[in-house]
């Protein structure tokens, strides 16, 4: 017990020392209480819900952010998709109009390779009858001259059946050659 009254005096030694008014703190020790009960009843319980609820919000708000980041993701990756699919398109499109285009002139080309055909074709066609009318005047007037160059050379040396005989001869002739 000696140890417990040394403890004890030396306690005391030090609240004398401090100027401890033993009444005067057990009295401001329930003040304290009685203030910490109302301030934690009263304020911190509503600093403390209103803490909570921050807490819940900011969490809430970080589930929202992850998932508006995913959406965000999958928004872009949709993007990026649908950015693809109309540059293959406009590829497709335009190598499309390019072999249409190609087909086209092609098809042109042969156009103007048969209508070349047919105007040559024609003009041969054109240049044979002409040539052959051409043959067919010149024969009529050889024919003529022949006919009229005999006439007066038969005229002068012939007799009037040797004449007609000799003219029937030369038109026979002339009608077997065309």
């Amino acid at each position: 017990m000696s140890t417990l009254a040394s403890i004890t005096d030396t306690a005391q030694d030090i609240a004398d020392t401090f100027g401890v008014d033993w009444p005067m703190l057990i009295a401001q020790s329930i003040n304290f209480l009685i203030v910490a009960f109302v301030i934690w009843k009263f304020a911190f319980s509503n600093v403390l819900s209103t803490i909570k609820e921050r807490e819940k919000q900011i969490a809430d708000s970080l589930k929202n952010a992850d998932r508006i980041k995913l959406e965000l993701e999958e928004t872009e990756k949709k993007q990026q998709e649908t950015l693809q699919e109309a540059s293959l398109s406009a590829k497709k499109t335009v190598t499309d109009a390019q072999d249409k285009a190609k087909a086209f002139i092609e098809g042109q080309k042969d156009d103007a390779r048969k209508q070349a055909e047919e105007i040559i074709s024609k003009a041969k066609i054109a240049m044979d009858l002409e040539r052959e009318k051409v043959l067919k005047e010149a024969r009529e007037e050889i024919a003529s001259l022949v006919i009229l160059t005999t006439t007066k050379v038969l005229q002068k040396e012939l007799s009037e059946d040797d004449r007609s005989r000799f003219s029937q001869s030369a038109i026979e002739n002339l009608n077997l050659t065309k």
